[in-house]
């Protein structure tokens, strides 16, 4: 892995930081322990054109729609085909340590974005896997365990350290203490470290230092070695804290992502989305929307803004992609955007839907073609603000199925057909303990391939 760079890739990302205090405190800290913080001066001596590996041309574009765990088993196979992949997530997962990061530090959600950065980290020397280890590492599930756990990190103590060298070390430990420190600057607020996840606590810290979502992203994906030309997409770049509203047939409307798709009642405990005792919603989902209490006392409806690098990887990628995954909470956050329909329904490349193989509280009772109508009714923005929806038919939107074979989900081929959707391929699957029928990532990732051309 590359190290020194790493700061003057920071200085390119906002030259500004060298002008502030932050900058000062983030690189000449002192830890009350042994190790030693890592010398600006000496970092600012590396040159920042260091070479990057340009992608192989033959190699297929593509933009994929996901949430941040049902995606990441094919991820790893998906390289085989081409790593010039626009990774586009949602910001509003409200669950485990990215609750608790959100209600005391507020901002967007960087859960997901933190799970998919470190699929796609790099993993051929010791140190990329050292670094992979330490940032997908999660803390102790009682709470006296966590805290001490955490301290001995932040400290540079703990034996997830070995094996990565100072100037990572000191790099990542710079974030870390400055998360920390945002957490001691809110006294009133007590925060739990149950469970907590050592990457969302570096992403956040990054954030907030930067002020800006996307260079915590740049940073991230410097520091885990992330290939080039494979861009991870908040949907919406915002440091504003958004609340995922969805509202269900029958009237009734749910506030928060994880109360949505599996509440937890406010326990730290992993989720099992794949749990047979989620209650089932009282009707179906009609739609999901965005709201937010900032500047206000209460929580209301917004309409933000797409990102804007998102619109252009749609309007030139060779392939779209809506990810299986929990339907409503992980993919249509993206789509209910303005702007995101308007340039895929102009598009004429393959436009691939991968079906999921099992029910969830999402959708209970679900055709596939119901599937097809959720991602147009969200596309088309059908149900929301009047004066900004489109008419857009499915088959504008989807032009191919890919359907994991002996899955829960039934085929209703007329009404399929009835959307304009012929192009149904059912790939090779496998029964996973946890969640079900899932594809095979291998079989998944040749249809893709086939379908690509």
């Amino acid at each position: 892995m590359a190290d020194a760079w790493l700061v003057p890739l920071i200085i390119m990302a906002n030259p500004l930081l060298l002008h502030t205090p932050n900058f000062t405190f983030l690189f000449s800290f002192n830890s009350k322990r042994k190790s030693k913080p890592l010398s600006m001066a000496a970092s600012l001596q590396c040159s920042s054109s260091t070479p990057i590996s340009s992608p192989m041309p033959n190699q297929p574009s593509l933009l994929v729609f996901s949430g941040g765990t049902a995606f990441n088993g094919v991820v790893e196979e998906l390289k085989n085909l081409t790593t010039r992949i626009a990774h586009v997530l949602p910001v509003s997962d409200d669950g485990g340590s990215t609750a608790e990061i959100v209600r005391v530090l507020g901002g967007p959600a960087v859960g997901d974005i933190r799970s998919r950065c470190l699929r796609l980290s790099d993993q051929s020397t010791a140190e990329a896997l050292a670094v992979r280890r330490l940032l997908g590492h999660r803390l102790p599930l009682e709470a006296p365990q966590a805290k001490s756990e955490w301290y001995d990190i932040v400290e540079g103590e703990h034996p997830l350290w070995t094996g990565v060298s100072r100037p990572y070390r000191e790099t990542i430990r710079a974030f870390l203490v400055y998360f920390q420190n945002e957490i001691l600057r809110r006294p009133n607020e007590s925060f739990c470290f149950t469970n907590g996840s050592i990457g969302n606590f570096f992403f956040a810290g990054a954030r907030i230092f930067f002020q800006s979502l996307d260079a915590a992203i740049f940073l991230f994906s410097r520091v885990s070695e992330i290939p080039p030309e494979s861009l991870v997409l908040p949907v919406i770049s915002t440091n504003d804290r958004l609340t995922l509203g969805c509202e269900l047939w029958d009237g009734t409307v749910i506030r928060g992502q994880n109360e949505i798709s599996h509440p937890t009642n406010g326990t730290m405990q992993p989720v099992n989305k794949g749990c047979s005792s989620i209650p089932v919603l009282p009707s179906r989902m009609k739609r999901v929307f965005y709201m937010s209490s900032e500047g206000g006392n209460s929580l209301h409806e917004v309409f933000p803004a797409v990102n804007s690098s998102v619109l252009d990887q749609l309007s030139n990628v060779d392939c779209i992609v809506y990810a299986m995954g929990s339907l409503f909470t992980s993919i249509c956050p993206s789509l209910v955007l303005r702007g995101v329909g308007e340039i895929i329904s102009s598009r004429t490349c393959p436009k691939v839907l991968l079906l999921n193989g099992t029910h969830d509280r999402e959708t209970s009772g679900f055709s596939a073609s119901c599937f097809v109508t959720a991602i147009t009714d969200a596309l088309n923005r059908k149900y929301g603000d009047p004066h900004n929806c489109l008419e857009n038919s499915p088959s504008q939107y989807i032009n191919t199925l890919l359907v994991p074979k002996e899955g829960e989900i039934p085929i209703d081929v007329p009404c399929l057909t009835s959307q304009g959707i012929f192009d149904v391929i059912f790939v090779d699957s496998f029964r996973d303990p946890k969640v079900g029928i899932i594809f095979n990532p291998k079989s998944l990732i040749n249809a893709i391939a086939n379908v690509v051309g």
